[in-house]
């Protein structure tokens, strides 16, 4: 369960680098039905965050980071950016870009990349905590890492984040999945999962990554919205026992994300 009372190591934010902002924009209303809204006075095209019912739920702004692609960025609370950073080193990850202030009083962020090549972020809130809705239709629900080394995955998020660990197999001797737990944390705090892919299933470059696992009330209706709006099919919809109707979709600018129907609401 993903909420909003945050705690270290628990995903508090969320936000997509688009090439075109109007245009991811269109899209995410089409299928959310989120509203958007510019942050901090910035015209149309720059940051703008994403709401339901008036509670943020993410964002999307414009590329930033020379030779990125379009995709999904995952932010973990922190209490203290700078030493969160200096975790990441340690444990052998590197930063992208280094603890920055975000409007006045907001927060501050730093963006970083574990040792296999997933890309993540921290929030060190001040005014802004982080979503103000998760864990139901149109708000994160889940966070997912699809890694080459799952081993070392979680050998270095417990590292930097001290996050609890449990290993699950996969159906059919599909291998094992990992739950995440933020540290000191019970099971219903769960927020997310880990597991070892191929290299040659991760797409271009062949570079794990994150992404996020948004909540529906009908996954097949949702997965017709993104298709309807320009998006595409990559998996499913298909049910998995215990965890519900699940689809993955890229948006029309190569963004990944799953749409999940939760078990007992099928």
């Amino acid at each position: 369960m993903i909420t909003t009372d945050f705690v270290p190591g628990s995903p508090c934010w969320l936000d997509l680098g688009a090439p075109d902002v109007e245009a991811a924009t269109a899209f995410y209303r089409a299928v959310f039905g989120w509203q958007a809204e510019p942050h901090g006075g910035q015209g149309a095209g720059g940051y703008t965050l994403f709401r339901l019912d008036g509670k943020a739920v993410g964002a999307v702004g414009p590329l930033t980071e020379a030779g990125a692609r379009s995709a999904w960025t995952l932010y973990f609370h922190t209490s203290d950016a700078d030493a969160s950073l200096q975790a990441v080193e340690r444990a052998g990850g590197s930063v992208r870009v280094p603890p920055a202030e975000v409007g006045a009083e907001d927060g501050r962020f730093a963006r970083l990349t574990d040792p296999q090549g997933a890309e993540f972020a921290v929030w060190e809130p001040a005014r802004y905590p982080g979503v103000e809705a998760a864990d139901g239709p149109g708000t994160l629900v889940w966070t997912e890492l699809y890694t080459t080394d799952p081993a070392a995955a979680q050998t270095f998020y417990k590292s930097v984040f001290g996050w609890g660990t449990q290993d699950m197999p996969l159906p059919g001797g599909g291998g094992t999945y990992t739950l995440l737990t933020p540290a000191g944390c019970s099971e219903e705090r769960m927020h997310g999962g880990l597991m070892g892919v191929p290299a040659d299933l991760l797409g271009p470059g062949g570079k794990p990554y994150w992404h996020p696992v948004f909540g529906c009330q009908d996954c097949d209706a949702t997965v017709g919205l993104a298709t309807g709006n320009g998006g595409t099919l990559s998996m499913g919809p298909e049910t998995a026992e215990g965890v519900g109707r699940l689809a993955v979709c890229t948006d029309p600018s190569g963004a990944e994300f799953v749409v999940l129907t939760p078990e007992g609401t099928l």
